[in-house]
């Protein structure tokens, strides 16, 4: 299945901080830019962490007030995140500001991995890397959102291509594909229930795909069938135990 890379939807001109920036200059690049986060590289454009605007809310949240009585001593400080909210609440630069390690994606890699990388690590943004890992882009949550803006008859042009020609090959018009605002429906007849679990599982994978209505009939159910037997009726049985 081919999916959208990441070097398709990302932003090549990146606002970034080196370890030594300071942390007015941070904040200035954030407000300037209109944006959230940005990244730290060092004198090769590796990314070594990111910047947060809740990075940067931390540091003057954990900034004691001289006119409060001074806190007592208690265990929870002594936990990585407890250590880490201090140290920012001491930082001048980036370096002492970022958060580390950074979570970065690859050019080439697509767009559902970052979107699940994002999802994993609940963050907003990702660095983009190249071959040499080093920078060359940044994608967000609404860069990665585009791919839902493929035009319909863009969609429906890949589902026939990929599942129904390349994959299970039918006709192009062996089987009925529509596609409305994203939502795919696929109608028709096919010869084993196998093949119709295929069609949908593969199309439901088709960047820009926000749901599948299948209402696919077939002649013979082989989901009882073991491997050497679908072999036997000429199934697809690199894919069933993935559907």
């Amino acid at each position: 299945m081919k999916h959208n890379k990441i070097g398709s939807v990302m932003t090549t001109e990146v606002v970034r901080a080196t370890y030594g920036t300071p942390f007015k200059e941070v904040a200035r690049l954030l407000g300037l830019h209109h944006i959230s986060g940005l990244p730290v590289v060092d004198d090769d454009q590796r990314v070594i962490g990111v910047i947060s605007e809740t990075d940067l809310i931390i540091r003057q949240a954990e900034t004691p007030d001289p006119y409060e009585p001074k806190k007592r001593f208690r265990l929870t400080d002594l936990t990585r995140d407890a250590r880490s909210r201090a140290a920012k609440a001491r930082a001048r630069t980036a370096g002492r500001l970022m958060t580390e390690p950074p979570v970065t994606v690859h050019a080439d890699d697509t767009i559902v991995e970052a979107a699940r990388i994002m999802a994993r690590h609940r963050v907003e943004r990702l660095p983009v890397l190249d071959e040499e890992e080093r920078l060359v882009g940044i994608v967000t949550r609404r860069d990665l959102l585009q791919v839902f803006l493929r035009p319909d008859a863009e969609i429906r042009d890949q589902v026939v291509e990929e599942v129904l020609v390349r994959t299970l090959w039918l006709a192009p018009r062996s089987i009925d594909v529509s596609v409305v605002e994203g939502v795919v429906t696929l109608s028709g007849h096919m010869e084993r229930k196998s093949e119709t679990k295929i069609a949908v599982s593969m199309t439901q994978q088709i960047d820009g795909v926000v749901a599948v209505v299948d209402q696919l009939t077939y002649r013979f159910d082989d989901a009882g069938l073991q491997p050497d037997e679908r072999a036997l009726h000429g199934m697809a049985a690199n894919w069933l135990p993935k559907v």
